[in-house]
């Protein structure tokens, strides 16, 4: 017996699927083949972009739960790193979590980031992308970003997306698919 949920907790919508005697989870639409959702927000560098700015060039967004932590570091490295590459294939890369520009200000530099962060406190983007989903650490539910990547092409649609992404391995992977395009 299968059942679907929608449940709006403090302004944000859950989506559950059911399947008796299994454990709740959580169901994220899907954007591909779609137009890139509308956002606009500030960013590093006294910036703000919205998509209109990517427009004729592929753009990866990434999302990820906090700055400078182990994990959201190595991703941020790893696109660092395959920077130019992403370049040669007209694409630009934007990283999105919900933590204030000082403090992607503070990450960008240390981490020596050749593109943008874009600061996300009223969580508009995440939902726009519908990447907030119920987590769990320690016992404790909370709502937080689901570490996931979008790749639109230069006409604005959303070719592949990547949720739940696990980070090795997976910023190749991106390369991969945008010199697919290509």
């Amino acid at each position: 017996m299968l059942a679907s949920i929608i449940i709006s907790v403090k302004n944000r919508t859950i989506h559950y699927f059911i399947k008796k005697n299994h454990k709740v989870k959580n169901m994220s639409k899907n954007l591909e083949e779609k137009k890139c959702p509308k956002f606009k927000a500030e960013c590093t560098n006294n910036l703000i972009y919205s998509n209109k700015d990517f427009e004729g060039k592929n753009l990866v967004i990434y999302f990820y739960p906090k700055d400078s932590t182990p994990g959201c570091t190595l991703e941020g490295q790893e696109f660092r790193d395959y920077y130019k590459q992403f370049k040669k294939f007209n694409t630009e890369i934007l990283g999105v979590s919900r933590d204030s520009i000082k403090s992607h200000e503070n990450f960008k530099n240390k981490q020596l980031f050749p593109f943008e962060l874009l600061s996300d406190s009223d969580e508009k983007v995440c939902k726009a992308f519908d990447v907030i989903k119920l987590k769990s650490m320690y016992g404790r539910e909370y709502m937080g970003i689901d570490r996931s990547t979008f790749l639109i092409d230069h006409k604005g649609i959303v070719v592949k997306e990547w949720r739940s992404v696990k980070v090795k391995g997976h910023v190749d992977e991106v390369l991969q698919k945008v010199k697919s395009l290509s």
